[in-house]
């Protein structure tokens, strides 16, 4: 690390020294070589994965367009399961026809009935699938002598083949364990760590890049509250974020965000290290939380910050303290005290959702407390090196070399789509090994 270090002081210091023709030659090669080792680590990548998918399917040929071949093993304990859930729907049915069922029975019966009906719909499109399929089959056995519908048949079995693949693969997902909080919005919030003011510009860019990339969503993104620093970066900022399936696809974002780069401050264009906190919590209401009056506390008192006359003249800043926890959450964002205490119990409840969830399977999540950690730069599942252009996820081990495309929310994907692939893998073998 210390050569490493040194390399990069003297490469400076060369850099300096170059005339602006040198200059853009050097860059246009430095680029170049970025964009190779992009395009190398991509491959390997794909070859990784590939890798992975063949631990727990059958290595069978597969058109790029087809899902993978699920292996006979998954594919038993995949019919086992079925079958088991064809006959809860069946009694479930029986207890909602019953005209004597009890209230309570028949809302306990129509609610599991809607959470299975996903999975007996694709049960049913799949039988569809296997006698269309198995029709096929018998149409090419008596068509050998007529060519032409012979190639329409075999066509048309390749096609039902490979949606037959893919509707069972739909039916894996179904039966792996869920977080019922994937499909609602999300609560973002920011904050600066270890690194002084840098961390604080570093912590308004992350910000920037969730709001960026909500956008190309199509996500509806909701700034909540801003806290900014004497450089204008941000000490602290929220965001409600809404839209299909939000939290389930930000919720690999929590975490500490390292970034390394020669801040504004830097005199001498030396790298400086900092660390910015990143926390995604599912969205909740009173109903989720029971959330009762008489435990909260709201406190109101003039805004600080710009504003303006009107900020510093009226008491529209709004604080919430839930007293059983003793959470608190202070919003000043908004002129109108109605609206801070609207977005502050938004968050309250965002809150002390993840802490229910987090008490009841805490398995399925770290507490929030390890989310953020200690906010220290060792902490970290990705690093953002500003003068080598790249981006690096450390849990999958993601490389990007177009640290702009990631920063403008062009390229975050690339690490959303592989940790949530990452997700399904791991999900796929605890499928397997706990039959």
């Amino acid at each position: 690390m210390g050569n490493g270090g040194g390399r990069l002081r003297r490469l400076n210091r060369c850099v300096m020294l170059l005339t602006d023709t040198d200059f853009q030659k050097f860059r246009s090669h430095y680029v170049d070589v970025g964009r190779q080792l992009e395009q190398k680590h991509l491959q390997f990548l794909n070859k990784q994965q590939i890798l992975l998918r063949r631990r727990f399917f059958s290595s069978s040929t597969r058109t790029a367009e087809s899902q993978p071949q699920l292996s006979p093993d998954i594919i038993n304990i995949m019919e086992r399961k079925l079958n088991a859930i064809e006959t809860r729907h069946a009694h479930l049915q029986v207890v909602l026809n019953q005209p004597d069922a009890l209230p309570d029975e028949y809302s306990t019966a129509n609610k599991e009935l809607k959470k299975l009906r996903h999975t007996i719909d694709l049960m049913t499109e799949l039988r569809k699938k296997h006698s269309e399929i198995d029709g096929l089959k018998l149409l090419i056995a008596e068509t050998q002598d007529d060519k032409d519908m012979y190639q329409m048949a075999s066509e048309e079995l390749g096609q039902a083949s490979d949606e037959e693949k893919r509707l069972r693969y739909m039916l894996l997902k179904s039966l792996l364990p869920k977080d019922d909080a994937d499909e609602r919005d999300c609560i973002l919030e920011v904050r600066a760590g270890s690194g002084g003011e840098e961390a604080s510009l570093f912590a308004m860019d992350i910000f920037k890049m969730y709001e960026k990339y909500s956008l190309k969503k199509g996500w509806n993104f909701e700034i909540l509250d801003v806290a900014e620093s004497d450089l204008k970066g941000y000490k602290e900022a929220s965001a409600a974020i809404s839209g299909a399936d939000v939290f389930g696809k930000l919720k690999f974002e929590s975490g500490i965000h390292r970034v390394q780069r020669v801040p504004v401050t830097e005199k001498a264009g030396r790298v400086h290290t900092s660390a910015v906190s990143v926390v995604i919590l599912p969205q909740a209401d009173q109903v989720d939380v029971h959330l009762r009056n008489e435990d909260l506390k709201i406190d109101t008192y003039r805004s600080g910050g710009s504003g303006g006359q009107h900020a510093n003249t009226t008491n529209s800043a709004v604080r919430v303290t839930h007293i059983p926890t003793g959470l608190t959450v202070a919003i000043q964002d908004e002129r109108s005290q109605h609206q801070n205490k609207a977005k502050a119990l938004k968050v309250l409840c965002a809150k002390l959702y993840e802490m229910e969830r987090s008490r009841a399977d805490a398995s399925r999540s770290r507490l929030r407390a390890e989310q953020i950690g200690s906010g220290d730069r060792s902490e970290r599942i990705r690093t953002y090196n500003f003068p080598q252009g790249r981006v690096t996820d450390h849990r999958v081990g993601i490389t990007s070399h177009s640290i702009d495309g990631v920063m403008e929310g062009e390229h975050l994907d690339m690490f959303v789509n592989a940790l949530i692939l990452q997700q399904e893998m791991d999900a796929i073998a605890s499928f397997t090994s706990g039959q």
